[in-house]
């Protein structure tokens, strides 16, 4: 079940929570991972480690996201190295939480730069050699923010909902080439993003989800890892909301 031996996958953002989960989910179901980082390479190599105790293979591969020359130059060597791209998960994102009235210009640029742009160069990037096998998994990380707004969030939100959008509508372009789009929204996971929340905020969160308690990466990656198998073959332009029941 969810063999993926022989795939190549490329997880952005694969250095920290839930990229280096889906990192190892990936690798432990047999697929040979690209773990992209940006500037953490510290990071990216302790996410190597772990795939390899776990006995699974992988590279690091660094290249920002927001970067459309960056992405196309690493993803095409990759292609040569490997003879293709066969799994995207677009992980990597920033949060930038402020009242609408206090966002400056730079915040909006950076957070779409990477929260949407970013997908957008990598899935293109992948796209033609995922033609050429007739078969490619393109999963975006999304969150439950982007389908329930927040106050404080409205650029990260945003970002967020406009994934989705390039989901259904990469999903409509690519099903008859043998590609699924497919999307994650979790909810609130404990990640290095939300490390940081008063314990007020942490409680009230808690009280919000039905589950009574805040996710882990693990829970995400094997979302991840089912929609990239082939026993998800029939599913596209879908949202998996892992979020504890906090939006249904």
């Amino acid at each position: 079940m969810f063999d993926l031996a022989g795939k190549i996958a490329i997880v952005t953002g694969g250095s920290r929570g839930i990229g280096r989960a889906t990192s190892l989910a990936l690798a432990e179901a047999g697929a040979h991972v690209l773990v992209n980082y940006c500037s953490n390479e510290e990071a990216a190599k302790q996410t190597l480690a772990l795939i390899e105790a776990a006995g699974g293979r992988g590279e690091i591969l660094g290249f920002d996201v927001a970067d459309p020359e960056s992405v196309d130059r690493a993803i095409k060597e990759a292609v040569e190295r490997h003879g293709g791209i066969d799994i995207l998960v677009n992980n990597a994102g920033i949060s930038i939480d402020q009242l609408l009235l206090r966002v400056s210009p730079k915040d909006l640029e950076m957070t779409w730069a990477t929260n949407l742009n970013g997908p957008i160069y990598c899935a293109k990037a992948c796209i033609r050699p995922m033609m050429k096998k007739r078969w490619g998994r393109i999963i975006n990380l999304s969150s439950v923010v982007g389908e329930s707004g927040n106050a404080g969030q409205a650029v990260y939100s945003s970002s967020k909902a406009a994934l989705l959008g390039l989901t259904r509508s990469l999903a409509r372009e690519y099903a008859s080439r043998g590609i699924t789009v497919n999307a994650v929204a979790p909810g609130f996971i404990e990640t290095d993003m939300t490390a940081d929340l008063p314990e007020a905020g942490r409680q009230g969160i808690v009280d919000q989800t039905p589950l009574g308690r805040i996710g882990r990466p693990e829970e995400v990656a094997a979302a991840v890892l089912f929609l990239a198998s082939e026993e998800a073959s029939y599913i596209t332009g879908q949202v998996v909301r892992v979020n504890g029941g906090m939006h249904v």
